[in-house]
C-alpha cells in the first residue's frame, strides 16, 4: 500500500536507505519482493502439511519455493501487461528505475525471501504444528530428511 500510495521510486524510507548506503537508486520495491517470498512461504508449507500427503523435508521446501516463485513469476507478468497498457505512466508506478535486470532482480528476491523463511521459520513451526494439532489432522508431521 505505501508503494502504491507514494509509487515505488519516491517512497521515503527508500530514499533513506539509497542515502545511507550510496545506493544509486531507490531498492524499496527490493524489500517488496523479498516480502513476496517470505511472508507465503510459511502459509503454503502450511497448506500443504495440512491438505496434502507431504511431510517436513525436501520435497516440501522444493514445492513452498517453487509456489512463492510462481506467485513472483506471475506477478511480473501483471507488472509488463500493465505496464503495456499504460506505456511510460507505468515506468515510475513499477520501479524498474531504468534497471534492464529489475524483473530478474524481483523473482530472485522472492526466491531469497522463500528461502530464508523456511530456514528461519520450519523448526517453529513444526513444533507450533504438533502443539497445535488439529483433530482433523492425524498424520505426523515430523520431519522425514
Amino acid at each position: 500500500m505505501i508503494g502504491g500510495h507514494y509509487t515505488y521510486v519516491r517512497v521515503p524510507i527508500g530514499f533513506w536507505v539509497q542515502e545511507m548506503f550510496n545506493l544509486g537508486r531507490n531498492h524499496y520495491d527490493r524489500l517488496g519482493h523479498f516480502a513476496q517470498g517470505f511472508i507465503p512461504a510459511i502459509l503454503a508449507r502450511e497448506l500443504l502439511l495440512r491438505r496434502s500427503p507431504l511431510v517436513p523435508g525436501k520435497w516440501l521446501f522444493f514445492i513452498v519455493v517453487s509456489i512463492c516463485l510462481a506467485f513472483s513469476a506471475f506477478y511480473e507478468l501483471i507488472e509488463w501487461w500493465t505496464a503495456m497498457v499504460e506505456g511510460e505512466a507505468a515506468e515510475a508506478f513499477f520501479g524498474t528505475q531504468g534497471d534492464v535486470w529489475d524483473t530478474q532482480w524481483d523473482m530472485f528476491l522472492a526466491l531469497i525471501g522463500s528461502i530464508a523463511a523456511q530456514v528461519l521459520l520450519s523448526k517453529s513451526h513444526d513444533k507450533a504444528l504438533r502443539i497445535f494439532k488439529r483433530p482433523d489432522i492425524e498424520r505426523d508431521v515430523t520431519p522425514h530428511y
